[in-house]
């Protein structure tokens, strides 16, 4: 009688996950010994997925523990990897359980970037195979009615998970054997089966009937609902149907049949054979219209004998009234059965392979706190430089320390020789040639690495928009230009970069052109230079002078700033502070991560002593700044004034402003240099990321198109066309015509032109003539006698009486087949003469006798070539 049933897997397509997975960890992860061990446990997954999903898979609990650790594994790298279609882009495809394919195509299929797509079908598979196991069991011993008990109850928690959380994994429609309505209602029928396996086992066990009643009561309940959630939908087998109805019965006329009993033993005899009669019929149900599915022959005589019994002794003993089916008591309800919750780790062997890989919310926050503290920094350090090309601006106009150096007159001041031999050190003029030089290659390299970029998804874009049109609501998949949003809009962020990198590089261009000539003059040695600089008179008076030494203090002080400054900034760059585990212990108490807040904190416990001694720094140059300027203005008015000194005096400060701006340009064109390299290879990842999307949507394009094919393939031809009607209705008064031979179609008759006369029917061809002595020395068909041939152009015989209509060619007509071809026929050939051998039907017995010669056609109406003379075959 049991007959339980048991869900079909899924079959997934091959995937690679560990190519992929380990291109990220590449890409994620510096230390080149994190990558490998990612890479190994991403090598490792891959082997997961294929023996879990590329094999068949055995009804036993090896198999079962294979897939619930390859769904495990799924749930813990969820948080780590950001699978999608525009970051680590996996297809994972899967075919329809229930869809078992036509004769044209095969059966349904969904291809999704998804990982949660991935995590759902696994687990539906999970649950199928439980209800396989749980099928196969024993169910005569007690350790199989728990297993199988177990095992449905686990089904059912596996259905009912999917069915809430299918729509939001996937973010569209779903397949039919993964919608919620399917998944609900498979999740309800393993709980039915689960609630039959306690009903056999409490009969097994040989509990109290009334407990017994309520269990079978309940498991009816269960299968009724069921049967009402897919009677009127076509999603699952059609063979589920059938058994569902026939278990709701089972169990109705079980839970009847022991309350019959509770009756017998309460000594309510009616009650007893009313419900055993309801019990009766509906087995009687069960075995006229499921007999095929389930055997209830045992079922049937049991109840069959009791409820005989019951009447014989009512009907001579108690004779009880027995009461209407509708005044009978409802049978209680106990279930002893509950969904299974699906709670990760769902394998007790399971061991987390990316167990030292942080989750992905720890790495964007990690992200985000590099930044914030790469602002920070970057803050800093430009504060500190502005500041410093402030005074060296300011020092410059002052033409110090030149100026205090200069007592001589006619010798080059020590501070520009020192500049002149700092500036030659470092490669003078050549290298800022170079520097400039280098720029537009390095900037054209990567504008076409975008440009090469942008034009892949412009490509792909257009094939996607070109195909939605060609098959509109058919083509169900995300539109590209919604899924390249991520993509352009970094794309555009680049190319601004790019630009304003473009005028930071005119900017550069046109400083440098302003100063090439000062700076190329302190390249030059030292009698050179000493010979462009004009002398002046001495001011050796001045050389012993308290303002002079003033002047001396503060310009060294002010060097002293600019030293710690050089190391304050080294400082700021070396600090390092690995906030992973910050991250970790926030996300592990608090379920999330609130990472501005965490960072601000730490940010300014790391780098608050740094920002406060830039601060300091700053303030102080501003008082050395206005000292200076005061020192030097009491220096100027002691100076001797004339135009020679003046002159010499411009030229120094022109000598040290171009120190200034060289060592200006050639910082900042390192850093162009750097900058440009530095974005080369973040436009190599952005090229990639769109390499690898592009063809992950030219793989899921191709796979739907084939779909597409297989589906357009099995859908039904155009409906047939209908016959004319004198080819289905015979003429009012007439008898159809004995002969299987179609009726010809008639032809138009036009005006009152004469119609010719019938043609003579073929001769017959006797048996004589198929025989040997019939056919000619080369086994054709033997001439017809002679007959004299019509001169053509001829008049055709007039008939007695004119034919109604003309008639049509001697082939048949029938549907799709036409009566008359209306094309014109070539001038050497006549389609109406045809000899014995060529007929295109079995002649009939009313035709000629053999050995008359066939007449010729008479010339058809509308026919565009004269009538071909008659030759005799």
């Amino acid at each position: 009688m049991t007959n339980f049933i048991s869900v079909q897997l899924k079959k997934a397509s091959e995937v690679d996950l560990a190519k992929p997975l380990c291109k990220f960890i590449q890409q994620s992860y510096p230390g080149a010994e994190a990558q490998a061990e990612h890479c190994r446990a991403a090598e490792e997954l891959s082997r997961l997925r294929k023996s879990a999903l590329g094999r068949p898979l055995d009804k036993h609990e090896s198999s079962l523990e294979t897939l619930l650790r390859y769904y495990d594994q799924l749930c813990s790298i969820e948080p780590k990897f950001p699978f999608s279609e525009n970051q680590i882009c996996v297809t994972f495809t899967w075919k329809d359980a229930f869809d078992k394919g036509s004769l044209f195509g095969g059966s349904a299929k969904l291809a999704l970037a998804h990982l949660g797509y991935e995590k759902t079908c696994v687990l539906f598979n999970c649950g199928a195979l439980a209800s396989q196991i749980a099928a196969e069991q024993n169910l005569d011993n007690d350790e199989g009615l728990k297993a199988a008990a177990k095992h449905y109850q686990f089904a059912s928690g596996a259905f009912q998970h999917i069915k809430d959380t299918v729509l939001s994994a996937l973010n569209r429609e779903p397949t039919v054997d993964i919608s919620p309505d399917t998944v609900g209602t498979l999740s309800l029928i393993m709980l039915a089966q689960a609630q039959e396996v306690f009903f056999l086992k409490a009969t097994r066990d040989k509990m109290k009937d009334g407990i017994i009643a309520k269990l079978a009561n309940q498991a009816a309940d269960y299968y009724g609902d069921a049967y009402k959630q897919c009677q009127y939908k076509d999603t699952l087998p059609k063979e589920v149907f059938p058994v569902l109805a026939a278990k709701h019965c089972i169990m109705q006329a079980n839970a009847e049949y022991h309350q019959s009993i509770l009756a017998k033993q309460q000594k309510k005899f009616g009650e007893e054979i009313g419900r055993l009669q309801h019990a009766a019929d509906l087995v009687k149900t069960v075995a006229s219209r499921y007999d095929e599915y389930i055997n209830v022959k045992d079922l049937v005589d049991k109840i069959n004998r009791a409820l005989a019994a019951a009447k014989k002794d009512n009907d001579f003993i108690y004779h009880d009234r027995v009461p209407d089916l509708k005044d009978l008591e409802p049978i209680g309800k106990a279930s002893l059965v509950k969904s299974t919750p699906v709670v990760v780790p769902l394998s007790q062997k399971f061991t987390d392979l990316f167990e030292k890989m942080v989750p992905l919310q720890v790495q964007q926050s990690v992200s985000v706190y590099n930044q914030r503290k790469a602002d920070l920094v970057n803050r800093s350090i430009a504060q500190m430089r502005e500041a410093t090309n402030l005074a060296n601006g300011v020092l410059a106009s002052l033409n110090l320390p030149a100026a205090i150096e200069d007592m001589s007159g006619d010798t080059v001041p020590q501070s520009i020789l020192n500049k002149s031999k700092s500036v030659i050190e470092q490669g003078g003029i050549q290298t800022v040639d170079q520097l400039i030089k280098d720029l537009p290659e390095l900037l054209q390299r990567n504008k076409e690495i975008l440009d090469e970029s942008l034009r892949l998804l412009d490509e792909e874009e257009a094939t996607d928009n070109d195909l939605r049109t060609k098959f509109k609501e058919r083509w169900q998949r995300t539109p590209s230009n919604e899924l390249y949003k991520p993509l352009r809009a970094e794309g555009a962020n680049y190319h601004n970069i790019l630009n304003k990198a473009m005028q930071a590089d005119g900017q550069v261009k046109e400083r440098y052109q302003t100063h090439r000539d000062t700076i190329a003059l302190l390249c030059k040695p030292e009698a050179e230079l000493n010979a462009a600089i004009p002398s002046a008179n001495p001011a050796k008076t001045l050389q012993g002078n308290e303002v002079v030494n003033v002047l001396r203090t503060l310009l060294a002080s002010l060097d002293e700033v600019k030293k710690e400054r050089e190391q304050l900034e080294n400082d700021l760059k070396s600090v390092n502070f690995d906030m992973t585990n910050k991250f970790l212990t926030a996300l592990a108490q608090d379920g999330a991560i609130n990472e501005e807040a965490i960072s601000v904190t730490e940010l300014d416990k790391i780098y608050g002593s740094y920002t406060q001694k830039v601060q300091e720094s700053l303030k102080k140059q501003e008082e050395l700044l206005k000292n200076i300027q005061n020192a030097h203005q009491d220096f100027s008015k002691m100076k001797q004034s004339n135009n020679e000194s003046n002159l010499r005096e411009e030229v120094l400060k022109n000598l040290a402003v171009a120190n200034d701006n060289f060592v200006e340009l050639v910082a900042n064109l390192k850093e162009g240099t750097k900058f440009y390299n530095e974005l080369t290879e973040i436009l190599l990842k952005f090229q990639n990321k769109c390499s690898d999307i592009i063809f992950a949507r030219k793989t899921e394009r191709d796979e739907l198109l084939k779909d597409l094919q297989q589906s357009i393939a099995r859908e039904p031809s155009a409906p047939s066309i209908p016959l004319p009607t004198y080819q289905t209705t015979p003429a009012a008064g007439s008898k159809p015509a004995a002969s299987p031979t179609p009726t010809p179609a008639p032809r138009t008759v036009v005006g009152t032109k004469p119609q010719p006369p019938a043609r003579p029917p073929p001769p017959v061809i006797s048996a004589a003539s198929s025989s040997p002595s019939a056919l000619g020395p080369s086994g054709t068909a033997a001439a017809p006698a002679a007959a004299p041939a019509p001169t053509p152009g001829a008049s055709a015989p007039a008939a007695s009486t004119a034919p109604s209509q003309a008639q049509g060619p001697p082939y048949p007509t029938y549907p799709g087949y036409p009566g008359y071809c209306q094309m014109p026929m070539p001038m050497g050939y006549n389609p109406y003469m045809y000899g014995q051998y060529n007929l295109p039907y079995a002649p009939s017995p009313v035709y000629q006798a053999p050995g008359q010669p066939p007449y010729p056609p008479p010339q058809q109406p509308g026919y565009p070539f004269p009538q071909q003379p008659y030759y005799q075959q």
